[in-house]
């Protein structure tokens, strides 16, 4: 038909089309589904073109190849912005201590928790490190992740870290979800420096910090600097220590994140907010003031649901005072080899709508647009919206509260990255 336009596909027929279209959403507006009924997005060179109601963009779009949603919920894939994907070996003993009575600073102070990940880590090559990593990015990407930050943090050596980073580049390439890298070096104190945490906040600052910003210059091909991020907590780096790294990285270039308030509230979120971290992540027991803090920043805050829940905590991040206070919310797995090996944002969301009280609408716009606000990329993935990457999930379902009111499956039947079937669980066509 004359006058229409070519395209590379059209998703159409959608029960409900989810764009989530508008930026990051604050407070009260949290949960802007943006919704289109019987709705559908044309896609060319991997960017989205339009969205809109089926009938309006198949009379004016031609294109080459088209999926019928057939009532399905169409929504843009879920963006992980906390995991720490890259690690060797596994702790089941110390899982097995946990459900025993043991807690989370108590395996660490026995040589386990961190650091056993950190022996198994020290060891390992480049190729394993990606060999372990792939097969969780297979299964995060078949519960519809299609971006993921990723920390290093269990070398806990210039080398060891390094290699780290250079894993994250090789796994970036071999498989269809966006990495974005984070630099943690500042994750718990070796067991040379175990005496000397000061000697190695040093370390991170004056050797670590300059060697990841040299390296990633001469390895990385003009990407952003990874982010900078430090783990304040008892036990761990002091506000004061968390304060210099984190300056130190800010000198240097690197845009800053925190893990804050997962067991006490240091002050952590307030050192966050006052630098301009993009995010800061845990915030289990973080003050009224930090909170209030977050509110008037755009730092985003970022809930870990599947922490507590590994832990068997009873407190979980005060989602409900966040949003009061106009912060900015997102959620995140924390995918990690201790209490948190979970590839499913969709279990992440239940999580979210049980103990952080979301509704299913504030869960998936926590998981998708904040989420990729909270890794510096709401302008090109998180919504679907023209002129962003076409990354996006068709669920076996046709109403969207079956996020978070269904877990322990997959929804997902579909996902498209960047404009390509990159999974398919279903015959639809």
């Amino acid at each position: 038909m004359s006058g229409m336009i070519e395209t590379d596909l059209l998703v159409h027929s959608a029960a409900q089309l989810l764009t989530l279209a508008g930026g990051p959403q604050r407070g009260s507006a949290l949960g802007t589904l943006g919704i289109i009924r019987s709705g559908a997005v044309a896609i060319r060179n991997g960017k989205v073109v339009e969205v809109g109601p089926s009938e309006k963009l198949r009379k004016r779009f031609r294109t080459k190849d088209e999926i019928d949603a057939r009532g399905r919920i169409v929504l843009p894939g879920f963006v992980d912005a906390h995991t720490h994907l890259i690690w060797a070996g596994a702790r089941v003993a110390e899982f097995e201590m946990r459900v025993a009575g043991a807690n989370y600073m108590e395996i660490m102070e026995a040589g386990g928790g961190i650091l056993a990940t950190v022996r198994e880590t020290r060891v390992a090559s480049v190729d394993e490190l990606v060999a372990q990593a792939l097969p969780r990015l297979r299964s995060a990407l078949a519960h519809g992740t299609t971006s993921m930050e990723v920390k290093t943090g269990y070398g806990l050596e210039t080398a060891a870290e390094l290699r780290s980073l250079a894993g994250i580049l090789q796994l970036d390439a071999a498989q269809p979800i966006d990495l974005t890298p984070t630099f943690l070096g500042a994750h718990a104190f070796p067991p040379e420096y175990s005496d000397d945490h000061d000697g190695y906040t040093e370390l991170v600052c004056a050797e670590m910090l300059p060697a990841v910003r040299d390296w990633w210059a001469a390895n990385a091909d003009e990407r952003r600097l990874p982010f900078v991020d430090v783990f304040c907590e008892t036990g761990v780096f002091t506000p004061a220590q968390s304060r210099r790294i984190l300056e130190r990285a800010q000198a240097l270039g690197f845009p800053l994140k925190i893990h804050a308030d997962e067991f006490d509230g240091l002050g952590g979120t307030g050192i966050a907010v006052e630098l301009g971290a993009t995010s800061a992540d845990h915030l289990v027991h973080t003050p009224p003031e930090d909170i209030a803090a977050l509110g008037r920043s755009e730092t985003v805050a970022v809930a870990l649901p599947c922490s507590p829940f590994g832990l068997a905590e009873a407190e979980y991040t005060p989602a409900r005072a966040i949003l009061e206070a106009d912060g900015i919310l997102a959620l995140a797995t924390d995918m990690n080899p201790g209490p948190a090996w979970c590839e499913s944002m969709q279990f992440v969301l239940a999580l979210g709508c049980r103990y952080l009280r979301l509704t299913p609408a504030q869960a998936i716009a926590a998981a998708t647009i904040n989420a990729a606000a909270a890794i510096g990329r709401a302008g090109q993935v998180g919504s679907l919206e023209a002129g962003k990457q076409a990354d996006l999930v068709l669920l076996g379902a046709s109403d969207y509260r079956h996020l978070g009111y269904r877990f322990g499956g997959n929804l997902v039947e579909v996902v498209i990255k960047a404009g390509d079937v990159v999974l398919r669980n279903t015959a639809l066509t």
